[in-house]
């Protein structure tokens, strides 16, 4: 009678032990698996701003226009991806278009986070490309002064794209595509469907004779097959894995299109 009470009692002890250890495991796996679901959540981009502050000789002051910044960021960030700002000088990037009317502006401004990571944007040499599944140039006039002989940042995004990431740029962010080459030694944008500011655009604002370029015509002179609209309204292309849009107009939707195809690449990858 004592030895089946203990053997009883040993069953018992045994079958608690073996819940135990099953309950604990089974809440390892799930916090395993909390974890890898987080950190596979945390997709960087990184943003191109210019360091530029002035229109020439104008004297009129310039730099990253806030919308073409602000809307992309909202449709991204939303989505899920964390976003990092490079300039070609680092530090606190000129900001033009400063308007607060615009709540997606105003979103982004009172961003605590973000607003300081534009005003202290990294340099060139202190991005990794291969932490980024893509970049997006800004525009705003500052960019045709210092993003086309950008060398660092041109050799960052074609890395970008190597590794099967997005370019897009919106209005004058396309300044920064110009002089992208790839490893085959071709531009980035040779045979590929693009739009940007276009000459007609350039002259409505009275710059055509101020910037140093024509950003149309540049981009035609790489190869690009630029596309365009009736001027400030939108137009946003893709092709292959190059996203542009003409002008502010077109800044929210060249965040959905980057993200579109951002999506697609995540399911053709699985």
């Amino acid at each position: 009678m004592s030895n089946t009470i203990k053997v009883k009692t040993s069953l018992i002890l045994f079958l608690f032990v073996a819940l135990l250890v099953g309950c604990n495991n089974s809440k390892t796996n799930v916090d395993n698996s909390t974890v890898k679901t987080e950190t596979k959540a945390l997709k960087k981009i990184l943003f191109v701003v210019t360091s530029h502050s002035e229109k020439g000789n104008t004297g009129e002051k310039t730099g990253y226009y806030l919308g073409e910044v602000s809307h992309p960021w909202d449709v991204l960030h939303t989505a899920g991806y964390d976003i990092d700002f490079v300039s070609p000088k680092g530090g606190k990037a000129p900001v033009d278009a400063f308007d607060m009317t615009d709540s997606i502006n105003k979103k982004f401004w009172d961003n605590d986070i973000y607003r300081n990571k534009i005003e202290n944007t990294k340099t060139p040499n202190e991005v990794n490309p291969d932490d980024y599944v893509a970049i997006h140039y800004a525009g705003g006039h500052g960019a045709m002064w210092d993003f086309a002989d950008n060398t660092e940042i041109a050799k960052i995004a074609a890395q970008i794209y190597e590794n099967n990431g997005v370019v897009s740029a919106v209005c004058h962010g396309p300044a920064g595509l110009v002089n992208i080459k790839l490893n085959n030694g071709s531009y980035l944008v040779d045979g590929k469907k693009v739009n940007a500011f276009t000459n007609e655009e350039e002259v409505k604002v009275k710059l055509e004779d101020v910037v140093p370029f024509l950003l149309e015509d540049q981009l035609i002179e790489r190869g690009a097959i630029f596309e365009k609209s009736e001027p400030f309204t939108e137009h946003v292309v893709t092709d292959q894995r190059l996203v542009t849009g003409q002008n502010p107009q077109s800044a929210h939707g060249v965040g959905q299109a980057t993200l579109k195809e951002l999506q697609r690449l995540t399911k053709s990858n699985r």
